[in-house]
């Protein structure tokens, strides 16, 4: 099966591996419906999990389980990137229109208090959430954030720009293996991202970067979780920037992990980090 009815299939196989009971609804909001999966008990604090660009929610297959014991999890396709979410509404141009697409998600689903977590670009969108929203969020956990605190490496880019532009599933799959050094190990997620490929997208807003004093202003309690293998961006110019910049923040190094392995195959580090940060 290919195209988009292949990515569809590889899609419902790797959410099928969520080790919970979830619930799948679609949220209006000005840009489109958003696809959102929840679980966890419904007296628990509500966590919202962001992914990078070009996973969609089904990425956190592996930290799911963890972090549903004690939170009502809410893990949304992101709104213009591949996935179930359907933008037909208002155009996508900014942070600006991706903080107001957060502001309906919490609106409808009632989410005020809530943790936000995210994953390269997906981390990306919580910081700037939390520099508009901070009354909205308890705790922010951002997993090797890209154009957060350092721009990315331009060795990066350019590995990444021949997939972006002309994709296939062997470019998507040398990339990470480039990236990772390693094949991934779950062969649903192996064939997800193969067929990620052809899936369609509408608008992945451009990154950029935050302004310094807005991030030393930042008020909300804040976790950076670093890739110390990551190809995306100098991670000590990350680390040192991080903590120059949001002081409160704890900032952490996982030194086997790079930034496309990251939150699938390293999972016990990210889950305990993230288990302890939010408690």
């Amino acid at each position: 099966m290919d195209g988009e009815a292949g990515f569809q299939a590889a899609y419902d196989t790797v959410l099928r591996q969520w080790p919970v009971e979830v619930e799948s609804v679609d949220v209006s909001s000005p840009y489109g419906r958003t696809r959102v999966h929840i679980t966890g008990p419904k007296d628990g604090t509500p966590l919202v999990l962001l992914p990078g660009g070009g996973t969609t929610s089904v990425v956190w297959f592996a930290n799911v389980g963890p972090l549903s014991a004690a939170h009502r999890v809410y893990a949304p396709d992101l709104m213009g990137d591949i996935g179930r979410s359907v933008h037909d509404g208002a155009p996508l141009r900014c942070a600006d229109d991706l903080t107001a697409w957060l502001d309906a998600l919490f609106d409808e689903l009632r989410l005020d208090g809530a943790h936000l977590c995210g994953h390269s670009y997906g981390a990306w969108i919580a910081l700037n959430y939390a520099l508009r929203a901070p009354h909205r969020l308890g705790r922010l956990a951002l997993l090797d954030p890209t154009n957060c605190f350092a721009g990315m490496s331009f060795g990066y880019l350019g590995r990444a720009l021949p997939m972006l532009l002309k994709p296939s599933a062997e470019r998507v799959a040398a990339f990470h293996r480039w990236e990772t050094g390693r094949t991934p190990e779950n062969p649903a997620w192996r064939a997800f991202l193969g067929s990620t490929a052809t899936a369609r997208r509408s608008k992945v807003v451009a990154m950029r970067r935050p302004k310094p004093e807005d991030l030393t202003a930042c008020a909300v309690p804040a976790l950076v979780l670093l890739a110390g293998r990551s190809r995306a961006h100098n991670v000590r110019r990350v680390a040192a920037e991080a903590r120059r910049l949001m002081p409160g923040a704890t900032v952490t190094l996982l030194p086997n992990a790079s930034h496309h392995s990251l939150p699938t195959e390293q999972p016990v580090e990210v889950n305990d980090a993230l288990t302890r940060f939010l408690a």
